[in-house]
């Protein structure tokens, strides 16, 4: 018997201290049917802010607040914004925000007051770069909402040229796959730079010509100044239609 309980003490000597448990707190107390959208929304918030690792905890807001706006829950999804604590991921969220409510079709003017605050959140984010990240993360959802102007207005508030210039590019790039090659046009213009503005004509005429309207793509491709820029974008609409199987001609 001695033996045993001397056999017993060696082996929990030789694994060690048991380990320490995770903190957490008490989960919060389920009223909800799960078919309740909004109540589940709101349990999901109460839980989130219970979540003890930051980027946890920013991570579950930010996806909270995307379902939010899908419900047409701006306010809160916006008021979940200044719980975040990470810039990268408040830039995120109100992409998330942006694009959520984008999605629902709704007319492009009645986007106006969202993307409003949108803006007034972005221009609380203290850190520059991510700061910057929002502004172009607003003009794409307007863009995607089909609110050409607005997303014009916001890009072209943004101080930085370069920044300035990518958040055009990437409005064109969505207007492209609407197919909209006017409204696509008319951010490249907006461009000041002429070998990002080669980019971005040569990157539209790509979208529309794998969409299959290759009279369009064949009308951002010759605003190409660069010529070899613009010889690959011909290239491509050639491509799509005789070997469409094997084309692999890069970006």
């Amino acid at each position: 018997m001695r033996t045993i309980l001397f056999l017993s003490a060696l082996l929990m000597l030789a694994s060690g201290p048991a380990p320490a448990r995770a903190e957490s707190a008490p989960a919060p107390a389920a009223t909800c049917t799960a078919t309740d959208i909004d109540c589940m929304l709101g349990l999901l918030d109460t839980t989130a802010a219970t979540i003890t690792e930051k980027n946890w905890r920013d991570q579950t807001l930010r996806e909270t607040a995307k379902l939010m706006a899908k419900r047409e829950n701006y306010d809160g999804a916006i008021a979940l914004l200044d719980r975040i604590e990470n810039p990268d991921t408040r830039a995120m969220t109100i992409r998330g925000i942006g694009m959520a409510a984008a999605s629902l079709k709704k007319p492009p003017a009645s986007y106006a007051p969202l993307f409003e605050k949108l803006s007034a959140a972005a221009a609380k984010i203290d850190h520059p770069p991510s700061h910057a990240i929002a502004q172009t993360y607003i003009a794409m959802a307007q863009a995607f909402a089909g609110d050409d102007a607005g997303a014009t207005k916001t890009a072209m508030a943004m101080e930085n040229a370069a920044l300035r210039n990518k958040g055009l590019g990437e409005a064109a790039e969505i207007q492209a796959e609407r197919n909209d090659l006017d409204a696509a046009l008319a951010s490249i213009g907006h461009i000041d730079d002429p070998a990002f503005r080669d980019k971005a004509h040569r990157t539209v005429a790509k979208i529309l010509s794998d969409r299959g309207q290759y009279d369009k793509s064949l009308s951002a491709a010759q605003k190409i100044d660069n010529a070899y820029q613009r010889s690959q974008a011909i290239l491509h609409i050639l491509a799509r239609q005789v070997t469409p199987d094997e084309i692999a001609l890069g970006d």
